[in-house]
Order: C-alpha cells, then structure tokens, then sequence
C-alpha cells in the first residue's frame, strides 16, 4: 500500500470551494482502480493549506493510470482554480504498522 501525500495551498478566501471541489471529485478518487480511500485535512496554523491523502494499491495505480485518466483531469479542473502554487506531491509506505 502507498500513500500520497498532497500539500496543496489555497488561493486566500477560496478555502470553502476548495473543500466543496475535493468532495465533489472524491468520488473520481475512489473509483479509481487501486484507490483504497481519499482523506483531505486542513492546517490548524496555516489555513490555506492542505494535505489531501490518497491510499493507493502501487504507485503506478496513481502516476500512471489515475493520472493518464479523464477523472484526473476532472479533479484537476475542479480543484485546481483553487491552486495558489503547484501541489507538492510525495509516496510514502508504512514501516510500523499498529
């Protein structure tokens, strides 16, 4: 299982439809295949900015085949107006499990 990590920066006062963005496209997301679920949090301390969280089966079900997909340029039209800087994207996987 991969994890991305998303940190995204919100243009000031576009917080609202950003959120209303990624609950409309999660649904792309999870229909994804490989997609195991889709988390979005917000910073306490720096409110324009957020960490989506996706759970992927392999790395290549998000670099390569969710991102090649139409549902990829749907979430980008829809979230990506929102956008103050490119996202920063990076994979992790888990070392300790519970």
């Amino acid at each position: 299982m991969i994890t991305e990590i998303a940190q995204i920066e919100i243009l000031p006062g576009k917080e609202e439809e950003f959120e209303q963005a990624v609950a409309e496209a999660r649904p792309l997301f999870l229909a994804a295949d490989g997609c195991h679920g889709i988390d979005l949090h917000r910073s306490v301390e720096h409110p324009t900015r957020y960490r989506l969280i996706v759970q992927w089966e392999t790395l290549e079900h998000h670099t390569v085949t969710f991102r090649g997909s139409e549902d990829f340029t749907r979430w980008r039209a829809l979230a990506g107006p929102h956008f103050a800087a490119p996202s920063q994207v990076e994979h992790v996987y888990s070392v300790l499990a519970p």
